[in-house]
């Protein structure tokens, strides 16, 4: 293991000529020796090929980081005949087959570059067969083991994906005492980031790992390292390292708004930033999709474009500089978006909870679902080629390029105002030529009530298409509570956005049955039509449809209670300790 305390040492002193130079790194490796040969005799430690192995590890998580969120790192070491995956972080729940690694992976941990508190996560590994992961990897898709069982959970339904791999050829030398036994190791290696369309040479690294009982000597060893000119000690793990070489950070992608917006900016300039980071989402998402990576890339894609239309609905007005007619063009043309996403999305969420409904069968049996998954498999296939056609078409290519340079055009109008200059005023002021806290006030508002007011008119009579107009309006306050969230204070948004969303599950889950139960009797009619349905395939799928409507007929009771708890009394007030909480010294907001 690693010298507590000791997070490894970086051998460039902030000089890129260590990093590029392989002379100038030989002079600084003699110089690190010179200094442990005053108290130690080194030793090159010779290394079996095997024990070696390939130098190269590549680091793996999901496309939005949630191993990384989890507080986990996984990496594949490729050995001979197969690899080993290595998942270090905080011990997981007992039982999970995980076991912590000893001293003997002790060089190996500081090879890669260990960081801070490592010493004390555990490490769970598990040999692997075949080839090394260069391609994304479904959950469904991990052979069993300890590692396999720990992230499964955590990262369905989303494929594990390389980040970054780096090379490291290393050298270890032995520290004898003068007894010629063996107190410590030095580890030095010079990595290297293996990618496209180029590779990017990293500082060499060095660490000191112990020998149990010789602590001391550790440490001693160390305190010479530290003295050697150039050295310094590292800051950051190798994996963070390597992403920072690659203009990357771990957890730099998220499906959350979180544009950088404050009370005081142009109205117009927070409505541009909100717009350009829902546009950056959309983007991000678009080689994943036409991969077919994972489902959750299509709806990531999907929900950028909702939000997009959600957001010209809001504050569309904002957008000085946009007449009607753009705006118009620009809400039509996302709209067309959702629509090229919707059959494929409505297929993935059959296909996702598949086995869960299999499962649950009382009178049929789960086999005799078969010929319905091959129905829809085959149905999304032809719908995927649609999708993937309209992705790649100049039609969406223009429209992500038009915008993004119509919304850069209107940051750079108001770039002034928005680097912090205060609209000042003593009077009320239109909340889309105002400031960023006064649109939001205003326009979080106006959603509330058309929730309230909408939602207190529905009674036991009336008609399903009342609950789903309700939906879509708990969906626009939703999204008005997301897009300014840095505004809002962090206890008044999370105990408003608490109660809402426990809403849109009633409401979600009223919705989403009924149109399930169209598609699947659309859908039996489709196979019956065609021959490929069994009777006894027809009748698991009304076993389901059944389920399904008692899960709507559930949501529907519920209504009522879940609508009370949000937009009750108390719902009202916390709503407005939300609205007026971070702007009570603001003359802007003086009227709202």
């Amino acid at each position: 293991m690693m010298t507590p305390g000791l997070s490894g040492f970086i051998a460039d002193g902030g000089d890129p000529q260590v990093r590029d130079d392989p002379q100038a790194w030989e002079g600084t490796a003699a110089a690190v020796l010179e200094a442990l040969a005053a108290e130690f005799e080194v030793v090159p430690e010779r290394r079996t090929a095997a024990a070696a192995g390939d130098p190269r590890t590549t680091w793996l998580d999901t496309f939005d980081w949630r191993l990384h969120k989890a507080g986990l790192t996984l990496e594949y070491v490729p050995l001979r005949g197969g690899g080993e995956l290595r998942l270090s972080g905080p011990a997981g729940p007992a039982g999970d087959g995980g076991g912590d690694v000893g001293a003997e992976r002790g060089a190996a941990g500081a090879e890669r570059g260990a960081g801070p508190g490592d010493a004390a996560d555990q490490v769970t590994t598990q040999l692997v067969t075949g080839r090394p992961p260069s391609r994304p990897h479904p959950a469904a898709s991990l052979p069993a083991g300890p590692v396999s069982a720990r992230v499964a959970g955590l990262i369905a339904p989303r494929a594990l994906v390389p980040v970054v791999t780096v090379a490291a050829p290393t050298a270890v030398y032995r520290l004898l005492n003068s007894d010629r036994k063996t107190v410590a190791r030095l580890v030095v290696s010079r990595p290297t980031v293996i990618g496209s369309p180029r590779s990017v040479p990293l500082p060499p690294r060095l660490a000191v790992t112990e020998v149990r009982g010789y602590q001391g000597e550790a440490r001693r060893a160390v305190r010479l390292i530290s003295a050697v000119p150039g050295i310094r000690a590292a800051a950051e793990p190798l994996f963070a390292a390597a992403l920072r070489a690659l203009g990357r950070r771990p957890g730099d992608y998220s499906n959350k708004v979180g544009a950088q917006i404050t009370a005081a900016m142009p109205a117009a300039a927070a409505a541009a930033a909100i717009l350009l980071r829902l546009l950056d989402t959309i983007e991000a998402n678009v080689v994943g999709v036409l991969a077919d990576t994972d489902t959750e890339f299509l709806h990531d894609l999907r929900v950028g474009a909702r939000r997009t239309r959600s957001a010209l609905k809001l504050f569309g007005d904002a957008l000085t500089g946009l007449t009607a007619e753009e705006l118009a063009f620009f809400a039509a043309e996302f709209k067309w978006v959702g629509d090229l996403t919707t059959p494929v999305r409505d297929l993935d969420v059959h296909l996702l909870g598949f086995e869960e409904t299999a499962r649950a069968l009382a009178a049929a049996k789960p086999d005799d679902l078969e010929p319905f998954r091959a129905y829809l498999e085959q149905r999304r296939r032809k719908e995927f080629r649609l999708l993937a056609r309209g992705l790649r078409s100049a039609r969406f290519a223009a429209l992500t390029q038009e915008w993004r340079a119509r919304l850069s055009e209107i940051q750079r109008e108001h770039a002034p105002a928005a680097r912090g200059t205060a609209l000042r005023s003593g009077h009320p002021r239109k909340a889309a030529g105002g400031t960023a806290g006064l649109l939001a006030a205003e326009r979080t508002r106006v959603s509330f009530s058309k929730v309230a007011r909408r939602g207190a008119a529905i009674t036991a009579d009336s008609p399903a298409e009342s609950l789903h107009d309700l939906r879509k309006r708990c969906k626009e306050l939703r999204y008005a509570l997301e897009f300014f969230a840095p505004l809002h204070d962090r206890a008044a948004s999370a105990n408003a956005v608490g109660d809402l969303k426990r809403l849109q599950d009633c409401l979600g889950d009223f919705q989403d049955t009924e149109i399930q139960i169209g598609e699947i009797r659309a859908i039996a009619a489709a196979m019956l039509a065609a021959g490929e349905a069994p009777a006894v395939t027809l009748l698991a799928m009304g076993e389901i449809t059944a389920g399904l409507a008692a899960r709507q007929r559930a949501a529907r009771a519920d209504f009522e209670r879940r609508f009370a708890a949000f937009a009750g009394r108390d719902g009202q007030r916390r709503m407005s300790a939300l609205l007026l909480g971070r702007y009570r010294t603001s003359a802007d907001i003086r009227g709202v």
